[in-house]
């Protein structure tokens, strides 16, 4: 397949500067960005990883994590290898940081066999970091878009606005990693900085259906006051954006122990003082139904990566409270 130029960059000369994250690398003929997916090359900015499929599964959505985006469907998902931060507990490291082996498949090929996948909503970009897949995941879901397919985004929020906002009326749903409520955290831990972040929320909170992830690592990000810190922030944006709490485990460069079963506990418990929707991830056996945030009742009913929801319109048929939840049509 033909080399696909880059998106979001300038040239000064032969120089190239990227504009596609909050990195801005400036790259001369032959270097490649922090990302290790951009390149200069004879003074023009390309992609590498254009249509290299490097991860393919068809997945539980709630997998994703999205809870609140048509329980119990299935989706195709893809990613590529690269990434734009440096997390030392990167769970998929092999293809965020190395060199895998990865498949070419174009973006019509790839909507057509998402449309073909046994109960296939539509598209999920996951895996390795999608934003550094720009301009396939762009291309890919103008065409996903036109077909009546849906697609989502699983990503680390490390995005420059301004491609944000030209994506974004392609997604119907993100899920956004805050990786800390903490500057420092995003500097030593990931090797980036947290308002970007926080932006990329705030502006997909304006067009689609948005769901949170933030990884609790032991004595890093998993003080109270931090995470008091943090569910106001994002309740300041919507109380209803569903949060999942995930537990660590070492991988990659990080060895610490797994964070203990009683801090993910006392974390959900800080993050529900703020959020209607709040969940542990990791954490086998853990109660991860949906309930109203009125009354309590059982609205969805999870098992492992299963979605059964007991409600047939966004509303509590208990107490009629508004429930942020994205059903599956019912089929006549």
């Amino acid at each position: 397949m033909k080399q696909r130029q880059a998106m979001h960059y300038t040239m000064d000369g032969d120089t190239a500067r990227c504009f596609l994250c909050p990195h801005k690398c400036v790259l001369k003929p032959g270097q490649t960005g922090i990302c290790r997916v951009r390149k200069n090359i004879g003074g023009t900015l390309y992609s590498l990883n254009y249509a290299h499929i490097a991860a393919y599964n068809i997945d539980p959505i709630e997998k994703k994590p999205l809870y609140h985006f048509y329980p119990g469907s299935r989706i195709l998902s893809v990613g590529s290898y690269g990434c734009n931060l440096k997390c030392s507990f990167c769970q998929n490291h092999a293809i965020a940081h190395g060199n895998p082996g990865s498949t070419v498949i174009g973006p019509q090929d790839l909507v057509e066999r998402a449309q073909e996948a046994d109960g296939s909503i539509g598209i999920a970009y996951t895996y390795n970091e999608p934003s550094v897949w720009y301009e396939y995941v762009f291309d890919t879901a103008c065409i996903a878009k036109e077909r009546g397919l849906k697609n989502v985004l699983v990503t680390n929020g490390y995005i420059d606005e301004a491609a944000l906002r030209q994506l974004l009326p392609l997604i119907d749903a993100v899920n956004i990693d805050i990786k800390a409520f903490n500057g420092s955290y995003y500097k030593k831990v990931c090797s980036g900085t947290l308002l970007p972040v926080l932006e990329a929320v705030r502006l997909a909170a304006g067009y689609c259906h948005v769901e949170v992830t933030t990884l609790i690592v032991e004595g890093l990000n998993s003080n109270p006051n931090e995470l008091d810190r943090l569910g106001e922030w994002v309740s300041g944006v919507d109380k209803r954006i569903p949060l999942h709490l995930s537990r660590y485990f070492p991988a990659y460069l990080m060895d610490s122990p797994p964070t203990r079963l009683d801090t993910m506990t006392a974390a959900r418990e800080v993050m529900k003082k703020h959020l209607d929707y709040v969940y542990i991830g990791n954490v086998a056996g853990v109660d991860n139904n949906t309930y109203c945030p009125g009354c309590g009742a059982k609205l969805v009913e999870r098992n492992g990566y299963g979605g059964i929801a007991l409600i047939e319109n966004k509303k509590c048929e208990k107490c009629g409270e508004s429930i942020n939840l994205i059903l599956k049509m019912k089929e006549k």
